[in-house]
């Protein structure tokens, strides 16, 4: 690692200046709280929809209540300092909130990728081997998966988090929108290229060694397979779409990473402004399609989306014929 600086302090907390050069501040927290106000909302409403209804209690659904429970924390890790910031005015977090904070963004980072990868399995067996789906993928071995991808996670956070509690600083300030791995890096006193290299090979092993570039890739590769071999173009059309709502989770998933990697790797010049907003993309977008798509594409929790709108909308109707009624018989 690089050589630490003499003048390094332990500092209790940081200010965080990522905002400070933006003209139209105000508009952009309004857009980020909106963003985080939908995340909460359709993913509690895909949560609800499945745990309240038993013929839910599958795999698959199981599978997209799990993305739901990520979402919810990766979005939150990073749009609550974003929104303090922006529109509470908020500029100071102390440095065990911030530290935690990181811990959880990038907990939910991986956990995205491996629920991602889970799901992509499943799809594969559902296509591939649909009369034996329910005996390979049973919902027990379902959350036994799940629990493992949380371990896995975990684990990977401890090198991570233990470098980034090492570092010592030159002044309490972080000159991004919230607290990741690489704004806490580079806010230290020494060259922060060395301590790049811990998450890039967690990366490297978790995509590509630890198999969910390599699983995602041979499962849609098995999926093809299976549905070009089917002669009934209607049955082929009903197979694509059980994959669309994945197929579009991981593009949103991965783009942003691309473009980041892109931009910040092949030695583009980038100026402040522009580098946040690679980093405000990546923590919103995904959390945001995620349950819009699964909740709004999936005929069983769009229909069940339906039912409960329309129930409560007869629910006020109702409320108010009683309220209306009562104010009546009160005057006559």
């Amino acid at each position: 690692m690089g050589a630490k600086n003499n003048t390094a302090v332990r500092v209790s907390e940081f200010i965080i200046t990522g905002f400070d050069h933006l003209s139209h501040q105000k508009l952009l927290g309004s857009i980020i709280l909106i963003a985080y106000v939908l995340i909460l909302f359709f993913c509690s409403i895909n949560l609800r929809i499945v745990v309240a209804d038993r013929r839910l209690h599958s795999p698959m659904y199981i599978f997209i209540c799990n993305l739901a429970i990520v979402d919810i924390m990766f979005s939150t890790s990073s749009s609550i300092t974003m929104i303090a910031v922006v529109l509470a005015e908020m500029k100071t977090i102390s440095y065990n909130s911030c530290i935690t904070s990181m811990f959880i963004y990038h907990l939910g980072d991986v956990t995205s990728c491996l629920a991602i990868t889970l799901m992509a399995v499943d799809r594969m067996i559902a296509i591939s081997l649909p009369l034996r789906y329910n005996s390979i993928l049973t919902n027990t071995r379902s959350i036994m998966l799940i629990v493992a991808a949380w371990i896995i996670a975990m684990g990977s956070m401890v090198p991570i988090t233990l470098t980034a509690d090492s570092v010592s600083y030159c002044q309490p300030v972080i000159r991004y929108v919230f607290c990741d791995y690489p704004a806490m890096i580079r806010a230290g006193c020494m060259d922060p290229e060395p301590y790049f290299q811990i998450p890039l090979l967690m990366a490297l092993w978790l995509w590509i060694l630890g198999g969910h570039f390599t699983l995602i890739f041979l499962a849609y590769v098995v999926i093809i397979y299976t549905v070009l071999r089917l002669k009934d173009k209607g049955s082929r059309k009903k197979m694509f779409s059980t994959c669309s709502s994945h197929i579009i989770v991981v593009s949103t998933y991965y783009a942003p990473k691309l473009v980041s990697v892109l931009l910040t790797r092949i030695g583009v010049k980038l100026n402040l402004t522009e580098r946040n907003a690679v980093i405000i993309v990546p923590s919103i977008l995904p959390s945001l399609i995620n349950p819009v798509t699964y909740c709004l594409t999936t005929k069983e929790l769009r229909t069940r989306l339906i039912n409960l709108l329309t129930k409560h909308r007869v629910a006020i109707k109702h409320e108010r014929l009683s309220l209306s009624l009562n104010l009546l018989s009160r005057l006559f």
